[in-house]
């Protein structure tokens, strides 16, 4: 749901950057923040698989 969130989000910002004519240095923020959002969505995915595993054991 985050990634999506993220996608969904950067999506828009591209194309409203693109259509208010924003600096290349504004979007590139946003590209950043982006990036940011998957490297977070990335970690939250490492993190339930990490538990899930750890329960797996556990049983």
């Amino acid at each position: 749901m985050t990634m999506a969130g993220v996608g969904v989000f950067w999506i828009l910002v591209t194309l409203i950057g693109a259509e208010y004519g924003w600096s290349n240095r504004t979007r590139a923020f946003f590209d950043l923040a982006a990036l940011a959002g998957f490297g977070f969505a990335l970690w939250q995915t490492f993190q339930l698989w990490r538990t899930r595993q750890n329960d797996k054991g556990g049983s």
